[in-house]
C-alpha cells in the first residue's frame, strides 16, 4: 500500500502528539505521588506533635500539683508549729543576737503579767523582766548553755515575787554560726510556796513541842499565886496594902491569858475536817465586830465570789475573827471610821480560793511584814503578838497561805490563797 506525503505527515504529528501525552500523563502521575507522600508526611509530623504537646501538658500538671502537695506540707507544719507553741504550758521565748524578741508564747507572757495579744515585735522590756533577760543575755555571750537556773522576778503590783526556773540554749544554723537563744521558762511560785508551807508545818510543829511542857509549869505557877491572891481578905489588910494585891491579881491573869493564848498556838493541830462555806464564815467573823465597826461610823462588808472548801469550822471562823478584829483595832484610832473589806474571787482554773481582809487604818511598813506572823512580836501596847502567829498556823495547816500587804485605801491588807474542792 502506497502512502501520500500527506499521511506520512499526519502519522508523524499523531506520533508526536502520543508521546507528548505520555509525558504529561508521567508528570501527572508523580506530582500525584509526590503531593500524596507530602500529605502522609504531614499527617505523621501533626501527631508527633500533638503528641509532644500531651506530654508536656502532663508534666506541667504533675509539677503543679506537687507543688500545692508542698505547700500544704509547709502550711500543715506552720500551723503544728504554731499550735505547738500555743499550747506549751512553759514559757517560750526566742530572741535574735542583739535580744531583739522574735517569739513569745501566751504562757510566757501571762508569766510576765503581760497581755496574751502582745506581739513579739511589740515587746518592751521592763526592770520586771531583766533578771529573765540577763541570763539569757549570759548565753549569747559566752555561747553555752544555761539549764534549770533560778529567776526571782520583783514584785508587781503588789503581788508579790514570781520564782522562775530558766533553761536556755545558743540557737545556730546549720553550719554553727549563732543566731540567738532559745530560752524555756517555768512558773515555780506554787512550788515555792509549798516548800514555805512545809517549812512553817515544821516550825510549828517543833515550837509546839519544845514549848508546851514550859508553858504549862508556868501557868500551874501562876493559877498558885493567882489562888492565893484571891483568898486575901482585901478588908483585913492595911487600906495601902489593897492596890499590891489588886495590882497581883490583875497581872496573874493577864500573864495567865497569854499562856492560854500560847498553848493555843503551841497546841498541835487537829483538824476536824468537813465541807466549809467560807461565806458563812465570813459573814459570821463580820457579824461580831459589826456593831463595834458602826459604832465609830464604820462598816464590814463582804464583796465577790466565795467557794467550799474542806477545813476545820471552828479554827477557821477563829482565823478571820482575829483578822476582823485586829483591822478594827487598826482603824479605831484612825481619823477616818473602819472600812473593812473581805474580797473574795476563785479561780477555777487552778481551784484556788483567794481572799483579802482589807482596812483603812495605819497600815503595815514593808519591813515589818514579814514579822507580824512571828510569835510575840505587836505594835500595840496591849497586844500579845500571838493573834497574827494563830492566824498564819491555822491558814498554813489548811495548805494555805497568808501575806501581809497594803490595801488601796492605805491600810493593811491580809491576802490568803486556800485549795477549793473539786
Amino acid at each position: 500500500m502506497h502512502l501520500t506525503p500527506n499521511a506520512y505527515t499526519f502519522l508523524g504529528l499523531t506520533a508526536l502528539v502520543a508521546a507528548l501525552v505520555a509525558v504529561l500523563a508521567f508528570a501527572l502521575l508523580r506530582f500525584s505521588a509526590a503531593a500524596a507522600d507530602t500529605r502522609r508526611n504531614r499527617r505523621g509530623g501533626g501527631a508527633e506533635t500533638a503528641l509532644l504537646s500531651a506530654a508536656l501538658q502532663e508534666a506541667v500538671t504533675k509539677l503543679k500539683a506537687q507543688e500545692r502537695a508542698t505547700a500544704a506540707r509547709a502550711d500543715a507544719s506552720e500551723r503544728l508549729s504554731g499550735e505547738i507553741i500555743t499550747s506549751l504550758t512553759a514559757g517560750l521565748l526566742v530572741v535574735g543576737l542583739r535580744g531583739e524578741i522574735r517569739i513569745i508564747n501566751p504562757s510566757g507572757l501571762r508569766m510576765l503579767d503581760r497581755p496574751d495579744t502582745l506581739r513579739p515585735d511589740e515587746f518592751q522590756q521592763s526592770p520586771r523582766e531583766q533578771p529573765l533577760l540577763d541570763v539569757i543575755d549570759e548565753c549569747l555571750t559566752q555561747g553555752v548553755a544555761i539549764v534549770r537556773r533560778a529567776v526571782v522576778l520583783p514584785e508587781a503590783g503588789g503581788q508579790g515575787i514570781t520564782h522562775l526556773g530558766v533553761s536556755v540554749s545558743p540557737l545556730s544554723d546549720p553550719h554553727g554560726t549563732l543566731q540567738g537563744a532559745i530560752c524555756l521558762f517555768t512558773d515555780l511560785t506554787a512550788v515555792k510556796d509549798l516548800e514555805e508551807q512545809l517549812r512553817l508545818k515544821e516550825s510549828l510543829a517543833t515550837v509546839g513541842e519544845l514549848t508546851a511542857g514550859i508553858a504549862h509549869e508556868f501557868r500551874n505557877g501562876l493559877a498558885t499565886i493567882q489562888g492565893y491572891s484571891k483568898l486575901i481578905d482585901l478588908t483585913a489588910l492595911p487600906e495601902s496594902y489593897g492596890a499590891y494585891v489588886a495590882g497581883i491579881r490583875s497581872e496573874t491573869e493577864s500573864l495567865s491569858q497569854v499562856v492560854t493564848n500560847f498553848l493555843n498556838f503551841a497546841r498541835p493541830a487537829q483538824l476536824t475536817l468537813t465541807d466549809v462555806d467560807l461565806r458563812a464564815i465570813c459573814e459570821r467573823a463580820a457579824e461580831e465586830i459589826r456593831p463595834d465597826a458602826r459604832a465609830l461610823g464604820g462598816d464590814v462588808e463582804l464583796r465577790g465570789d466565795f467557794g467550799v472548801i474542806e477545813g476545820d469550822e471552828v479554827l477557821l471562823r477563829q482565823a478571820f475573827s482575829n483578822l476582823l478584829r485586829n483591822a478594827l483595832e487598826a482603824c479605831a484610832g484612825g481619823a477616818q471610821p473602819p472600812r473593812i473589806v473581805i474580797q473574795s474571787d476563785v479561780d477555777p482554773a487552778l481551784k484556788l480560793l483567794r481572799i483579802a481582809v482589807s482596812d483603812n487604818g495605819a497600815g503595815i511598813a514593808p519591813a515589818l511584814r514579814e514579822r507580824v506572823f512571828t510569835p510575840f512580836f505587836t505594835s500595840k501596847r496591849s497586844g500579845t503578838g500571838l493573834g497574827l502567829a494563830l492566824v498564819q498556823k491555822i491558814i498554813v495547816f489548811h495548805n494555805g497561805r497568808i501575806v501581809a500587804g497594803a490595801s488601796a485605801s492605805g491600810g493593811a491588807s491580809f491576802q490568803i490563797i486556800l485549795p477549793i474542792r473539786g
